[in-house]
């Protein structure tokens, strides 16, 4: 087996992993549940998902999606939400627990949007492994000037 297959193998691996955490998910948008993982040196260090912060009433709870009442389009307006994205949410934990994300590699189960593609970049993580896409092309623009490795893991 040669080390692509090797990588693809683990890369294939936590993604799932990034697959069964999105299931924790308290957002009711169809095809929004958004699972992460960080690993580093083939080791979990965090994972997160998408959804209220602690203390505050998630949609779930709630029975309804601001987002849709306000009829805001996917990929725009993110910060008119009660969620934390997934990736945020990993990236917080990290640092909540003094675990340092510099170097390692995230495992997402959608294509960061820019805000969380500038807190990825900023907190040295050097590898995004995604799967689905997501309508933000200002997030590609920043990951391809950032020269952090972007994989559409298909």
């Amino acid at each position: 087996m040669t080390s692509n297959e090797k990588q693809l193998k683990w890369d294939r691996r936590y993604m799932d992993i990034a697959k069964t955490v999105s299931a924790w998910s308290s957002c009711i948008r169809e095809g929004r549940k958004v699972g992460a993982v960080i690993v580093k040196n083939n080791r979990i260090l965090t994972t997160g998902y998408n959804g209220a912060p602690a203390g505050i009433k998630s949609c779930q709870e709630r029975g309804y999606c601001m987002r849709d009442q306000l009829g805001i389009e996917s990929g725009t307006r993110a910060e008119l939400c009660y969620a934390i994205h997934a990736e945020q949410n990993a990236v917080v934990q990290a640092a909540k627990m003094g675990i340092n994300v510099d170097g390692a590699t995230i495992y997402v189960t959608h294509q960061p949007c820019s805000v969380c593609t500038r807190i990825l970049i900023n907190s040295g993580i050097k590898r995004i492994v995604y799967e689905q896409e997501y309508p933000d092309k200002f997030s590609l623009e920043l990951l391809e000037e950032s020269g952090i490795e972007l994989v559409h893991l298909k």
